[in-house]
């Protein structure tokens, strides 16, 4: 049986989702915006269609949360990395070339694939949080397909929506290592440029003005290595927009090295499984007890292949 929520108002002026957000600690802020998009939510008795509608003291406010939808993504038994896990949260080392959630051309091996194997009961149910509905259980934050490293996993709604909120907080921290073109001048710096959709290929993402629809995205580096005309840097995310680090490499005139977006097309000689930017570390609170948990995420071997071969390069010079 479907759920339903009914709410009395005593606040004037607030929006539809930020109200119901606050009230229903339980569901995230994505998933009441999409049970707005498909009429579940109704405003004195209409359906309401538009997450930035007004509350106003009195109003009454119906909600119908759906039955979660079976999964039409099947579990497949591919081996995981595990840095954590208890039966509220999951941290992974994603390999290089893993998608993380099926999309048109992905179906299969993806990390949701291999999660729905993991996180079964014996009847074959899902013990994973549903928040992100039927393509992404679980599913916090993202990695793209070419970058390795840790990974959070929700495993449950309540550990799913307390994660989010350290994300948007910006008190769970992310640490990733590149190994970039080139050589900056100085030792460490910030870059501090919105990002947004690229204008022309939709599938890539642009240093765009906040008025144009760009978002706020702030990275901190610093430099741990300089290997001649190639640099080890260490980066700090303070936010979490698509290609982030990949975009505002590029911008400085550093683009990552084996990147098929953003890079300069150059070869190093060495075959490497994905791009050279792995998320090394991260730091958040537990879901449920409220403890800090740091996860390292081992340097893949392609990776330190990588920075031997240009060390000697650069010592042999």
């Amino acid at each position: 049986m479907s759920a339903k929520i009914e709410l009395w108002v005593e606040e004037t002026g607030e929006r539809l989702d930020t109200y119901l957000a606050e009230q229903l600690p339980d569901l995230s802020r994505s998933r009441i915006q999409k049970l707005i998009a498909d009429h579940q939510v109704l405003l004195n008795g209409e359906i309401c269609t538009t997450k930035k509608a007004q509350v106003q003291d009195g109003d009454r406010i119906q909600l119908t949360i759906p039955d979660a939808e079976q999964l039409d993504v099947q579990p497949e038994n591919i081996p995981l990395e595990i840095l954590y896990e208890d039966d509220h949260l999951l941290i992974l080392n994603k390999p290089a070339g893993m998608v993380v959630h099926p999309s048109p051309g992905h179906t299969s091996g993806t990390l949701v694939n291999a999660l729905l194997w993991h996180c079964r009961t014996e009847s074959g149910a899902s013990t994973l949080s549903g928040i992100g509905g039927v393509q992404r259980p679980g599913i916090v934050h993202r990695l793209d397909k070419d970058t390795s490293g840790a990974i959070a996993i929700a495993k449950t709604d309540q550990a799913h929506h307390q994660l989010q909120q350290q994300f948007q907080a910006k008190t769970a921290r992310r640490s990733y290592v590149a190994v970039v073109y080139g050589a900056p001048a100085a030792e460490s710096g910030t870059i501090d440029l919105p990002i947004g959709r690229h204008r022309v290929d939709r599938k890539k993402m642009a240093i765009v003005p906040e008025a144009k629809g760009g978002r706020k995205a702030v990275t901190h580096w610093q430099i741990k290595e300089r290997l001649g005309n190639h640099t080890l840097i260490n980066f700090e995310l303070e936010t979490g927009r698509t290609h982030q680090i990949r975009v505002h490499t590029a911008q400085m005139g550093h683009p990552i090295i084996g990147d098929p977006v953003y890079g300069s097309g150059r070869s190093v000689g060495v075959n490497l499984e994905g791009q050279a930017l792995h998320a090394w570390r991260l730091r958040l609170q537990h879901p449920v007890s409220g403890e800090w948990v740091e996860a390292i995420a081992p340097i893949p071997p392609y990776f330190s292949t990588l920075v031997e071969v240009l060390r000697r390069r650069f010592a042999g010079k």
